[in-house]
């Protein structure tokens, strides 16, 4: 029986430095696995393994291809040697194989990776939208701009390219954007609708999918989003299609004239996974202009995604990983912020929050917000 190696503090980290090297190719090691059907291969067998040869016809590849992403597999923590004894060294084999034919099973990280539909789409977006664009991350963070945007074409950020963007990253662009505010939505609206507002200014919103929403939970209110030129025509197709036209209006807005005033008038208004496309500076501007279109009543709903409130890890690591497609792609100047960061924009702006709600959907915040001094309303 084969004792235990003594820890090593320097290996352990010289093996996490190499993972950070190598990441690259392990990332697109797991996407060809999970795209080109291995991963599949190895979860309809079990724990009995295939060997390469197998795999290769399971899958049309190569036995060569099959050979190589099994090995690389190996150290990336995606499958392991069938039989479990860990040892990956060339001729031993695994469990029922010849020599030198080892047998691969697939590991938990192989399954979340084939499986797990929110691993599946923050795949898809880092390699259609982020992955060629990120390469130029250190021009992005020396000059405040999205210098990454430039593989797709040149606009000034990524907002005013989402209509004019290659199909395949526009599905991955809006399945990434929808996954997590799908999440959140259903557990959203009977708060937000808790005092039945009549009128609701929805700033920033896309392709229409909460004022679709809204509309659908409550039949008497009316929506107008407030948006660039290019997301509402994406949000009317959308309207049209749900026979809300009546319900839903847009007016275009440049978000960062800070010259251009809200539309008044409105019981509630709403931001959901906005304030994070702007700067700091920008977002209190925002928030002012939000501030001055609102009345004694109006309350003021922000939905997002804070990385300091919540739950576990997993949600903390994807949103830092995230925080740096907007560095260098979306805008150039903002990122997944705290929600102490976006409080002190609320504060500076003059307005106070006077609930907050967390854990909505996968990771997300409720805040609402009223006009520092103004009285809670009481609608019916």
């Amino acid at each position: 029986m084969k004792n235990d190696p003594a820890p090593n503090p320097t290996l352990d980290a010289m093996l996490a430095a190499q993972r950070i090297a190598f990441a690259p190719v392990m990332f697109q090691v797991a996407r060809v696995m999970r795209n080109r059907g291995v991963l599949r291969a190895l979860q309809r067998t079990g724990k009995g393994g295939r060997t390469a040869a197998e795999v290769a016809q399971d899958t049309g590849l190569s036995a060569y291809a099959a050979k190589t992403l099994l090995e690389a597999s190996l150290s990336f923590g995606l499958v392991e040697l069938a039989g479990g004894n860990g040892d990956r060294r060339e001729g031993q084999g695994g469990r029922g194989g010849r020599e030198g034919e080892e047998r691969y099973a697939i590991t938990r990280v192989g399954l979340v990776v084939e499986n797990d539909r929110m691993t599946r789409i923050n795949m898809d977006f880092i390699h259609d939208v982020c992955y060629e664009g990120m390469r130029f991350l250190d021009e992005a963070i020396e000059g405040g701009k999205p210098a990454g945007l430039k593989v797709f074409g040149d606009w000034p950020t990524v907002y005013e390219a989402l209509p004019e963007l290659p199909p395949k990253v526009r599905e991955s662009w809006f399945a990434f954007d929808h996954l997590y505010s799908d999440s959140a939505f259903p557990k959203a609206l009977p708060i937000v609708f808790e005092r039945r507002p009549k009128t609701l200014l929805d700033i920033g919103g896309n392709t229409g999918r909460w004022a679709i929403q809204c509309c659908t939970h409550d039949p008497d209110v009316r929506v107008t989003i407030l948006d660039l030129p290019g997301q509402l025509e994406d949000a009317r197709v959308n309207v049209e299609q749900n026979g809300l036209l009546g319900r839903v209006m847009g007016t275009p807005i440049d978000f960062l004239d800070h010259g251009q005033a809200f539309p008044t008038g409105f019981d509630a208004i709403w931001m959901s996974q906005f304030l994070v496309c702007f700067s700091e500076a920008d977002i209190t501007q925002i928030l002012r202009r939000a501030r001055a279109a609102m009345g004694e009543e109006t309350e003021l709903w922000i939905l997002d995604t804070f990385w300091d409130r919540q739950e576990n890890e997993v949600a903390v690591h994807c949103l830092h990983g995230s925080s740096l497609y907007f560095t260098c792609l979306a805008n150039g100047n903002s990122r997944m912020y705290s929600a102490a960061d976006i409080k002190r924009c609320i504060e500076e702006a003059g307005l106070t929050v006077d609930a907050e709600i967390d854990h909505l959907g996968l990771a997300h915040t409720l805040l609402r917000c009223r006009r520092r001094g103004a009285p809670a309303g009481k609608r019916a």
